[in-house]
């Protein structure tokens, strides 16, 4: 049996399969569409650490860091610039799985920024306005533990 069919399987029995992993290799290269409709994939988590390594080695981010670096922003405005078309695009994928579930799987994760940890204001209000930014409703804001 191919490994990716045994997703097929678990997920029969009621569980869910989520990616670790995301990219816009990942998303315009097809391959995330097909880890949601061939294999079964329920959602995708992501973390700065995931998409420091997808800007390190994509190609798909060089005219936008080029593009962002004649701005004025700072670090964290930067990085979400980059990735939330990223968690939308992501979230596009896996609507049909998400509206297929009613909800109880087809999400796409963006967390909230570490440095919040001792916020509890910010981190609502970093959830809130990132949520709003994604504008998409199976993207889940995660918030880290610290």
């Amino acid at each position: 049996m191919h490994p990716m069919n045994r997703l097929l399987e678990v997920r029969k029995l009621g569980q869910q399969i989520w990616l670790d992993n995301l990219s816009r290799s990942l998303i315009r290269d097809g391959h995330l569409a097909r880890f949601v409709n061939d294999d079964g994939v329920a959602g995708v988590t992501t973390n700065p650490a995931i998409f420091q390594k997808a800007i390190a080695d994509g190609r798909y981010y060089e005219t936008d860091l080029a593009a962002l670096k004649a701005r004025d922003l700072s670090a964290e405005a930067r990085y979400e610039a980059l990735v939330i078309p990223d968690v939308q695009a992501a979230c596009d994928v896996l609507r049909p799985t998400w509206q297929a579930a009613g909800g109880d799987a087809g999400y796409v994760s963006l967390e909230v920024s570490p440095a919040l940890a001792h916020d509890e204001d910010g981190t609502v209000a970093a959830a809130h306005r990132l949520h709003a930014a994604v504008a998409r409703d199976n993207v889940l804001i995660k918030v880290p533990a610290t």
